[in-house]
């Protein structure tokens, strides 16, 4: 489970009904079912209408990903792996890795391992999963785009609801105690508009790319752990290698054995 996605969500809706309170506005004014239905009948329609359907028909497995840890392996646990898997290579040779197959969760890692233990050379192996790696990407920032957009229609669709709005409250200026309601009801459009565009579905955006990006940062250390393996380098050095990928701090985690240490 990703907390944060949770987190984040939270900290949102407690920001704006905190405010509202705060500025002494009645919490009843967000029941408004005419600007929940502009807002979200509204953007889903815009979403819809801006992209395929075989795309739009991966909007729940996105959701998934936003609220759900995916990644089967951290680089240093990918650092421990390939250090004992090139410990096996160079005692027993790399046929030994066959039997570590099945113990391999990660699709990716498994087809990677797999070539290498089949013979497949170097170059092979790194044209393949580098292709996987970039199909990854489109198919991700195709994701990221349905809400970057869903993000920049919400805030428009507010305006639109509150100009509905306005239009309702004028046709009664005869009443001003009345006409005072109904124009701050239409400015309720606007708030969801830009709530939901720039809290949720902007974020979320943002979330899908920074997670591809961590996606494609672990399947490039896989690569080269493959690779180094298939090289027949030292554990030791594939060590120093890979942890290159890491940040300066997370380095010095490393031992000298070739473990990883724990964070506690």
């Amino acid at each position: 489970m990703d907390k944060t996605s949770i987190i984040g969500i939270f900290l949102g809706i407690m920001a704006i009904i905190v405010g509202m309170v705060l500025k002494g506005v009645s919490l009843s004014v967000l029941i408004n079912p005419a600007a929940i239905v502009i807002i979200i009948i509204g953007t889903i329609a815009a979403v819809v209408i801006a992209f395929p359907t075989n795309e739009i028909k991966r909007v729940p497995k996105l959701f998934r990903v936003l609220f759900k840890d995916t990644q089967t392996y951290t680089i240093q646990e990918l650092i421990v792996l390939f250090s004992e898997w090139a410990q096996i290579a160079r005692k027993e040779g790399l046929l030994a890795l066959e039997a570590k197959l099945q113990e391999i969760d990660d699709p990716f890692l498994k087809t990677g391992l797999s070539m290498a233990v089949d013979g497949q050379s170097a170059e092979f192996i790194r044209d393949v999963m580098t292709e996987e790696i970039n199909a990854m990407e489109e198919r991700h920032e195709a994701g990221a785009a349905i809400f970057s957009q869903a993000g920049t229609y919400a805030p428009t669709l507010g305006v639109l609801g509150a100009v509905l709005g306005l239009i309702a409250a004028l046709a009664n200026l005869e009443n001003i105690e009345e006409l005072g309601h109904s124009i701050s009801a239409a400015f309720v459009a606007t708030l969801l508009g830009i709530f939901t565009g720039y809290v949720l579905w902007h974020p979320f955006a943002n979330k899908l790319k920074r997670k591809s990006q961590q996606e494609v940062l672990v399947r490039q250390v896989m690569i080269e752990g493959i690779l180094s393996i298939l090289e027949g380098q030292a554990p030791r050095t594939i060590q120093q290698k890979l942890a290159f990928y890491l940040p300066e701090k997370e380095r010095a985690k490393i031992s000298d054995e070739g473990s990883v240490t724990s964070d506690a």
